[in-house]
């Protein structure tokens, strides 16, 4: 009997768990956070506190959904974050000297101006052939030079109120008076991270993002434009990014040219924790948002504790340390069965 054969019996959650064995001992240990902190703090489990915690993590997880597809495709962007205030002030101008713009211009402008930005780097790797991690670290060094430079740090205040108006999508009034609320940037990371899980996962496109990144010279080899798969991957993560901005403003009110600096490590740190290899070929959306959910969880829930915010860089270090050592491990490999039970599938081959 063959192997699909064995499998079609196996309950469905060992099924769920061959299949995605990462989500599941990550969402496993986010649950496990999750009630820790809800005993260690009795402010961490409140309705308030969630929203709250929804609301701040959405601009990390829209940059996430867009490194995820970098990381498929074998790839890795460090840019991303000092790109999206590139976006953020190049935006805020154009609008400001048009008159006050629209969402929708907003949208359009930090979409195109963060493909552009992506499509540098895309093109620094496939047309000088140089390794995307030393490529986006110059990046990200020229592009930060370059916003400090011509912006000489200055903040920028007086913006559009379409784009600095609170937009409450949902509210509920707490008994002590105050209100949870979740925001526009919420519903807008609901949309990238749709959008991205039908990329990666209903597309032509898709399939050979997963396939140049597991295997660049074979993808090459039975005819994937190469070339094509790294501007779309890095194009994608630079169109995310400047979504992010756009939204990480309506957030903050204001552009503040460092703002997003220092973001990345915390994104690469949540994406690898989610089971991307830093390889390539490997990851999924729903690993990405349970990443980006235990890493903000656990930054919620040490600001509760009261422990140093330094505490959090180190455990964002050793996951990423971690998550090198181990990107090879397959996890799906572990099973459920007993010596017995694997002894009698062996029997039917």
């Amino acid at each position: 009997m063959s192997d699909v054969s064995a499998h079609s019996t196996l309950p469905w959650w060992k099924e769920v768990y061959r299949h995605q064995a990462t989500e599941v001992w990550l969402g496993f240990v986010l649950l496990l956070a999750c009630v820790g902190l809800s005993f260690s703090t009795e402010q961490f489990f409140t309705l308030t506190n969630l929203f709250d915690l929804l609301n701040a993590s959405s601009i990390n997880l829209i940059f996430a959904v867009g490194l995820l597809v970098v990381l498929i495709a074998g790839g890795i962007d460090i840019s991303f974050a000092v790109g999206a205030s590139v976006v953020q002030y190049l935006v805020a101008t154009t609008i400001i000297d048009l008159g006050g713009g629209s969402w929708a211009m907003g949208v359009t402008l930090s979409a195109l101006v963060g493909i552009a930005l992506g499509a540098i780097n895309a093109a620094l790797i496939h047309h000088f052939r140089i390794i995307s991690i030393v490529v986006t670290i110059a990046t990200f060094n020229a592009f930060f030079g370059l916003l400090m430079f011509f912006t000489r740090g200055v903040s920028i205040y007086n913006l559009p109120d379409w784009w600095t108006d609170r937009v409450i999508i949902f509210e509920h009034e707490m008994p002590n008076g105050s209100w949870a609320e979740l925001t526009l940037p919420v519903v807008v990371m609901a949309i990238c991270v749709f959008a991205t899980w039908i990329l990666v996962r209903h597309t032509n496109i898709g399939r050979q993002l997963y396939a140049f990144g597991n295997n660049p010279e074979g993808a090459r080899r039975i005819g994937i434009n190469i070339g094509a798969m790294q501007y779309i991957a890095f194009g994608w993560m630079g169109m995310m990014a400047g979504i992010a901005g756009l939204m990480q403003v309506n957030y903050a009110q204001e552009v503040v040219p460092n703002a997003m600096y220092g973001r990345e490590l915390d994104v690469l740190a949540a994406v690898v924790l989610g089971g991307a290899r830093l390889g390539g070929g490997r990851g999924t959306v729903l690993g990405c948002i349970l990443g980006v959910m235990l890493v903000a969880v656990t930054q919620n829930g040490l600001n509760l504790l009261g422990v140093s915010p330094y505490a959090f860089k180190m455990v964002v270090g050793i996951v990423i340390l971690v998550a090198i050592s181990v990107s090879n491990i397959d996890w799906s490999s572990i099973s459920f069965g007993s010596r017995k039970d694997l002894t009698k599938g062996g029997a039917h081959e």
